[in-house]
C-alpha cells in the first residue's frame, strides 16, 4: 500500500485529490494538512517520515500555500536530509514552476487541471523512487540541454521573489503579503524592490502586466 500526506491550502482541492486517490485499490492518504505548520504538526503525529518503511511514501505538495510555499518546503526539507518524496500538484502552468520544483529536489510535477489518472500514475511512480515528468516536461528538459540559452528575466527570481511577484500581482497589499508569509513588511518591501530591479520595472501596475504576459498569474 502506497501511503500519501497531501498538503493544500484548499480543502475542497484536497478533498478532489483524496477521492481520486481512493480509487486506487494500492494508494491510502494518511493524512492532510492546509499549511507548513500543519504538515509539521502531522509528520510529528505519525511520526516522521522515514522512507519506504516509514508512515509516508509520498506527500503530495501545492506550490501557492500562506505562510511557507511549497518551494520552501522543499527547500526545508531538502536541508534537513528528510528523505520524503515529494509531488508537486499546482494549477500553475507546467513552463513556469516544474522546473524550478525539480531542482528545489520534488520527485515530479502534475498540474491540477489535468487527467485524474495522470495523479495516480505520478504517485504510483514517485513511491519507486522515480522521477515523474509529463511529455511536455520531458520536452522542456531537452530544450534546455540542446537550445542556447534564452532564460526569462524572472526566471533570475528566487523563490521568494517569485512568490512576491505573484502575490503582488494577484491584487495583494504588501501588509497582506507580509501577514500571510509571516514576515516584516520591510522585508517584503526589499523583496518587491528586487524584483522590480530584476525585471527592469517601476511599479506594481508594470510588475502586474509582466505576471499576464508571462502566464505566472491568470488574466
Amino acid at each position: 500500500m502506497i501511503r500519501v500526506i497531501l498538503c493544500d491550502d484548499h480543502g475542497l482541492i484536497r478533498r478532489g485529490i483524496r477521492d481520486t486517490l481512493a480509487d486506487a485499490q494500492d494508494i491510502e492518504v494518511v493524512g492532510e494538512a492546509g499549511d507548513y505548520t500543519e504538515l509539521r504538526g502531522l509528520l510529528h503525529q505519525l511520526g516522521g517520515i522515514q522512507g519506504k518503511d516509514g508512515p509516508c511514501d509520498v506527500l503530495v505538495l501545492d506550490i501557492n500555500m500562506p505562510g511557507r510555499s511549497g518551494l520552501d518546503v522543499l527547500h526545508v526539507l531538502k536541508e534537513e536530509g528528510n528523505p520524503v518524496r515529494t509531488l508537486i500538484v499546482s494549477m500553475y502552468p507546467e513552463d513556469q514552476y516544474a522546473i524550478r520544483a525539480l531542482k528545489a529536489g520534488a520527485y515530479g510535477y502534475v498540474n491540477k487541471g489535468g487527467d485524474p489518472a495522470t495523479l495516480v500514475q505520478a504517485v504510483r511512480t514517485v513511491a519507486q523512487g522515480r522521477k515523474y515528468v509529463t511529455p511536455e516536461i520531458a520536452q522542456m528538459l531537452v530544450e534546455s540541454l540542446t537550445a542556447p540559452v534564452t532564460e526569462q528575466a524572472h526566471h533570475k527570481l528566487s523563490d521568494r521573489e517569485l512568490q512576491t511577484l505573484v502575490m503582488i500581482a494577484s491584487g495583494k497589499r504588501l501588509s497582506d503579503i507580509a501577514e500571510e508569509l509571516m514576515l516584516s513588511p520591510k522585508t517584503v518591501s526589499v523583496y518587491r524592490a528586487r524584483v522590480l530591479e530584476k525585471l527592469g520595472l517601476t511599479n506594481n501596475s508594470e510588475l502586474t502586466v509582466y505576471a499576464i504576459r508571462n502566464g505566472l498569474v491568470a488574466s
